[in-house]
């Protein structure tokens, strides 16, 4: 839907793998503007992270865009 997403952690550790990642870097915007995490945003990051450390890839952050900037888990020391 244009205001929600789902998004699977298996899904995207199966498209890493198959990429051959080592390491990943979640980005979407928030159609709000407010970029800071729901905590949605929050419970997927962790989940995420823990889906593909499982296979020794690294989550080097999570960006949210909004319209007047951005917020990223790495520099508020989230992840």
């Amino acid at each position: 839907t244009v205001d929600q997403t789902v998004v699977y952690p298996r899904n995207v550790a199966e498209h890493a793998l198959r990429n051959h990642a080592t390491a990943l870097i979640f980005v979407h915007n928030h159609p709000s503007g407010d970029p800071f995490p729901s905590q949605q945003d929050k419970d997927l990051t962790r989940r995420l992270q823990q889906a593909v450390e499982t296979f020794s890839m690294i989550v080097h952050d999570h960006i949210i865009i909004g319209k007047h900037g951005y917020y990223s888990f790495r520099e508020k020391g989230d992840l």
